[in-house]
């Protein structure tokens, strides 16, 4: 669905939409954070240490209600005015056939499982795996709950530019592709690489087929679990992902890494890019509320879980955190963020190694 489709009524309802969640991160949190702070001093203590105690002091501050009536509520509104939209421009079926070099495999007979399908995941009503419409309302709503600084998917090709070596790569294999828009750079990057999208959602798949096949990209898409996808043991160099973990409960997480590890050749990398904590207890509370309001389940536990150990037990070497900006400078050389006032995502790449 393009911008361009939009009737005035319907951009005003999304530009509204987006210009509260945009206050919502560039006033409402840094005065929640100068109350905290304020509180902090008073009390003549050193600030908590862990974000399970900074909650009950950010909870009793007077913006704290606002900021978190709004953080669901807006969110709820922009998938409301997403939605309206893609139902008044309903998507024609994308053609599992359509000419060109990209590659469908469907599988009709996978059971999804329950841990995806319980939970309408970021409050999309009725997830992005139902139909063609969910996956539209998906792809539209990518890109608008990301503060519309994602409109051409900057940090996904920020991900691929600055997170991602330089090498000969002989297969790639992106996890959670969703409609494409972590797998498409991928290809562009390394044209003379087999890529490999996987997702569980038949829909996400079909668009990322389509649009695949539209930018001339030969991609195979693929309809599997991440935890057991089925394609042969030791076949790529590279495994990324892009947003996944942190919507998984432990045990599929688990699987997810241990099946990574197999599917990787000797020497082979895996770069997921997702979010970790940052020792800033507020900080880390704000993504764990988020998660809590954002109907994530499982990102909380994902930002306290180590996950270089989980990589360990999995049969991956040299595990480590790094930060990511994605506002274009992509993977920093640390697990450090530049300072900024407004709220943000804690961005960060996930990069270990198969022992050679």
């Amino acid at each position: 669905m393009q911008d361009g489709t939009l009737s005035l009524e319907q951009r005003a309802h999304l530009d509204f939409a987006l210009f509260l969640r945009r206050r919502w991160a560039d006033r409402l949190y840094p005065a929640l954070r100068q109350q905290y702070d304020a509180a902090v001093a008073a009390s003549g203590e050193a600030a908590p240490a862990e974000p399970k105690t900074v909650r009950p002091v950010v909870q009793t501050q007077p913006s704290y209600p606002w900021f978190a009536w709004l953080e669901r509520n807006g969110q709820k509104m922009l998938w409301r005015a997403v939605q309206d939209a893609v139902a008044a421009h309903p998507p024609r079926p994308a053609p599992e056939a359509a000419d060109g070099p990209a590659t469908l495999v469907l599988d009709p007979a996978l059971k999804l499982p329950g841990w995806y399908t319980g939970w309408d995941i970021h409050i999309q009503p009725g997830g992005v795996w139902r139909n063609d419409a969910s996956a539209e309302t998906y792809e539209l709503g990518a890109k608008l709950v990301m503060l519309g600084v994602n409109d051409d998917y900057t940090f996904h090709n920020a991900f691929t530019a600055t997170a991602v070596p330089r090498r000969d790569y002989r297969a790639i294999l992106d996890l959670g592709c969703g409609f494409g828009k972590s797998t498409w750079p991928l290809k562009r990057a390394f044209p003379d690489a087999e890529v490999v999208g996987v997702d569980l959602a038949a829909p996400c798949l079909r668009k990322a087929h389509a649009r695949a096949n539209a930018q001339g990209l030969a991609i195979t898409f693929r309809q599997a679990d991440c935890q057991a996808t089925g394609l042969p043991g030791g076949h790529f160099d590279l495994v990324t992902s892009t947003m996944l973990i942190h919507e998984m409960p432990r045990p599929a997480l688990v699987a997810t890494l241990r099946e990574a590890a197999r599917l990787l050749a000797p020497s082979g990398l895996l770069r997921f890019l997702d979010f970790t904590r940052t020792g800033d207890a507020f900080r880390d509370l704000s993504m764990i509320e988020h998660g809590e309001r954002n109907n994530e389940p499982f990102l909380p536990g994902s930002i306290t879980a180590d996950m270089e150990k989980l990589c360990a037990e999995a049969g991956l070497v040299n595990a480590r955190w790094v930060a990511f900006d994605e506002r274009g400078a992509g993977r920093l050389p640390e697990l450090r963020w530049p300072e900024r006032r407004e709220w943000h995502f804690t961005w960060a790449v996930l990069e270990a190694e198969k022992p050679a």
